[in-house]
């Protein structure tokens, strides 16, 4: 079956319905820049607008092995691909709120800022319905990412043209040398949006701007 081309004001009805008998877990996917915390952002705001406190994000980032670790393993110039992050305790975490037993739940979530996660930087309590799941892996069709998919209700992926995307990530490295820039945005950012364009399963719903 194929993925149905939807904007957000369609979406929220359909989140809002799927979670009328219990918690639903939404994944929004999609390559580097692509705009998947804004959207996850919205989502959870027009969710709570609806009904306050019934929705929260879960970003995937929380999950970014530390410097310490990249360091010892060499894949400090790879940090942000697949192979950097603790999927196992990701998917532990979603095991978690899917089974939604505990009156509430602290997730990590990344600050940019410094570079790393911060543990228990957010709560997701019991009486949330909408857990907004969003990264850049969660629809890739390769071990062990593609063992989390029985765990979403539903799926997204934002399709944003690579130019664009290129032009966002050269924004968000702006601050750095042009040589450190370079290296940055061809040694690993370019890699890892060709990755998820090219590795990611069709989703149920398709989203082409923010």
């Amino acid at each position: 079956m194929g993925s149905c081309d939807i904007n957000m004001a369609k979406l929220i009805p359909i989140l809002m319905s799927r979670g009328q008998a219990g918690r639903s877990i939404t994944a929004i996917a999609g390559a580097p820049g692509s705009g998947k915390s804004t959207l996850a952002e919205a989502l959870v705001t027009a969710l709570n607008r609806e009904e306050p406190g019934s929705a929260a994000v879960l970003p995937m980032d929380g999950y970014h092995y530390d410097d310490l670790v990249l360091n010892i393993r060499g894949w400090r110039a790879r940090k942000g691909a697949p192979h950097t992050f603790d999927v196992a305790g990701f998917a532990a975490m979603l095991q978690r709120l899917v089974s939604n037993a505990d009156a509430e739940i602290a997730v990590p979530v990344f600050d940019r800022s410094l570079e790393l996660a911060r543990a228990g930087a957010r709560i997701i309590a019991q009486s949330v319905r909408h857990v907004i799941v969003e990264g850049n892996y969660l629809l890739l069709d390769s071990a062990p990412w593609a063992a989390l998919r029985p765990l979403y209700d539903t799926t997204v992926f934002l399709d944003v043209p690579e130019p664009q995307l290129i032009a966002r990530l050269e924004t968000r490295w702006a601050a750095l040398s042009p040589a450190d820039r370079a290296a940055k945005m061809d040694g690993n950012d370019l890699p890892n949006v060709r990755q998820v364009v090219r590795e990611s399963v069709a989703p149920e719903f398709r989203v082409t701007s923010v």
